[in-house]
């Protein structure tokens, strides 16, 4: 009986500590933001984009599909460039991914038709 018991707490002691993969990984999401926030430069524009690719076309987690909000942004920032047709297939493709922010993007939407 000890011995099963023993075991049990083990298994339980293994489980418990195991690491469990994020829902999404953000790759650098925060820092490239605050840095276009902080500065608008060009500079920091570019290298939000690369993030937003980065995020988009090599998804991590355990979900494996770009974290909430930034096919939209990266949408908006697009539109705002003048790439309006990528702009706006990257906010329906929010929509796909998390169906609730559909109101809000199609508010978005409206302004660009």
């Amino acid at each position: 009986m000890r011995k099963i018991l023993l075991i049990l707490v083990l298994g339980f002691a293994v489980t418990a500590c195991s690491v469990t993969k994020p829902l999404y990984d953000w790759k650098g999401y925060d820092q490239a933001v605050y840095a276009y926030t902080k500065s608008g430069s060009e500079q920091s524009v570019s290298n939000l984009i690369k993030v937003y690719t980065k995020l988009i076309e090599n998804s991590g987690g355990s979900r494996n599909v770009p974290p909430p909000g930034v096919c939209a942004d990266y949408g908006y920032l697009l539109i705002q460039k003048g790439e309006i047709a990528k702009g706006k297939e990257l906010l329906v493709k929010e929509t796909v991914l998390y169906p609730e922010s559909k109101v809000f993007v199609d508010r978005i939407l409206k302004r660009f038709e």
